[in-house]
């Protein structure tokens, strides 16, 4: 039986292990990342905290997941960055700092960027109707058949109030296009009027082919040029290299008798020669802890980072407010919703050292990413567990944030 305690060390990443050979093998597909990247200089170790690494460590020593990278930062500097336990059990491969992570969801934020990029050049408004941009989406109709009364506005698809359904996913490589993907959404009934209720989704999807439809891009192109490559997220990618599928981390889930990890599925991680797997706006990027810390330190700078901006300032302060009201939302209580952000309204259980008024977003397997304006911190949490209960509500999240804030406190 692999356990989680075999290795241990500096900084992480996760995906589905039986695919690992085959992805060696591969090419890079996506040309918004085939730009050979400029060697990592050394770096001097991080700081660490002794208490965040003894907390987390202790979950992993009860098989909750394999391995993790964690990071707390203030004004910028990082006070705690270590990668303990496994990335890869079976090949006895400890995480590392530049470990890659299926970061899931946590792609959703950066979509919504590329739509607020896109709002400050005027080529579009988040309160246009989504058929200005996607004719197909003219005429919805409810689930019972009567019309809708409530134009669909982009606000609602970065908010999750659109009433919009997720699409049914092939088994394999997702290869409909945006496009396609969208024109599909578009033929489904709407679960409720847009606007009067907020219900989690796939609706990004559809504000990642209005990017596509506003700027002339490809969606991934739009990104890379005007967010990861501006902010030196040099890893961030929807289609892994060799080499950042060798430093991938393996997503495990926990094995029938509850005493061990085993391999679990990444649907995203199926590479394969000759198709391009579509970019998918929702949840298909690829990143290393330095990437996610990046972006979302843009978003505490008021939009800008070491010089150069991606956002104004009025740009992340709406994106960072809440839009939803009064509208109950998820996934953990006291919470409600900005521009493709989720916001603390009443911290309380996993969100407890949060201050009100911090956004951020989590990923399916257990990547999170908290922003607490108050104190200017930043915490990301990043690791691969395909079968938590409530992912947002992980005692990984609440353990990192609490003792990150003893730290905090503490200086």
């Amino acid at each position: 039986m692999a356990t989680a305690r075999t290795c241990l060390v500096t900084s992480a990443c996760g995906a589905c292990v039986a695919l690992a050979g085959a992805l060696a093998m591969q090419p890079r597909l996506n040309p918004a990342y085939a730009e050979e990247q400029p060697p990592r200089a050394a770096a001097s170790a991080p700081p660490r905290v002794p208490a965040i690494d003894a907390a987390l460590q202790a979950l992993l020593d009860q098989h909750e997941a394999a391995g993790l990278v964690a990071l707390v930062a203030q004004n910028g500097t990082v006070i705690h960055q270590s990668a303990i336990g496994s990335a890869n059990l079976e090949e006895s491969r400890p995480m590392t700092a530049d470990a890659m992570f299926w970061i899931a969801s946590m792609t959703k934020p950066m979509t919504a960027s590329a739509v607020m990029i896109l709002e400050e050049e005027g080529r579009l408004s988040i309160d246009d109707p989504v058929s200005k941009h996607i004719p197909s989406f003219a005429n919805l109709k409810l689930s019972d058949g009567s019309p809708v009364k409530e134009t669909l506005l982009i606000r609602h698809l970065l908010t999750h109030t659109s009433g919009l359904s997720g699409l049914e996913r092939p088994p394999g490589p997702e290869t409909r296009t945006l496009e396609e993907q969208a024109n599909l959404m578009a033929q489904a009934p709407l679960a409720f009027e847009p606007g009067s209720k907020w219900a989690y989704g796939s609706s990004l999807e559809v504000a990642g082919r209005i990017v596509e439809v506003a700027s002339g891009q490809p969606f991934d192109e739009f990104l890379a040029e005007r967010v990861f490559r501006p902010l030196d997220m040099r890893e961030a990618t929807f289609v892994l290299s060799d080499e950042q599928a060798a430093r991938l981390a393996t997503t495990y889930r926990v094995n029938e008798s509850r005493d061990g990890l085993t391999p679990g599925r990444n649907r995203y991680v199926s590479n394969v020669p000759g198709i391009r797997q579509t970019p998918m706006p929702s949840g298909g990027l690829f990143a290393t802890v330095r990437d996610v810390q990046r972006f979302y330190q843009m978003l505490l700078n008021d939009g800008e980072l070491e010089g150069v901006r991606i956002l104004q300032p009025e740009t992340v302060a709406r994106m960072t407010s809440l839009q939803t009201g009064e509208l109950p939302t998820g996934f953990t209580p006291g919470n409600g919703w900005g521009l493709g952000v989720c916001i603390v309204r009443a911290p309380q259980g996993v969100s407890e050292a949060l201050s009100p008024g911090s956004f951020g977003h989590g990923g399916a397997h257990g990547t999170q990413v908290w922003c607490d304006p108050e104190r200017h911190a930043l915490y990301v949490l990043m690791l691969q567990r395909a079968d938590l209960p409530n992912s947002d509500n992980s005692e990984f999240r609440r353990l990192l944030q609490n003792e990150g804030l003893r730290a905090l406190d503490a200086q």
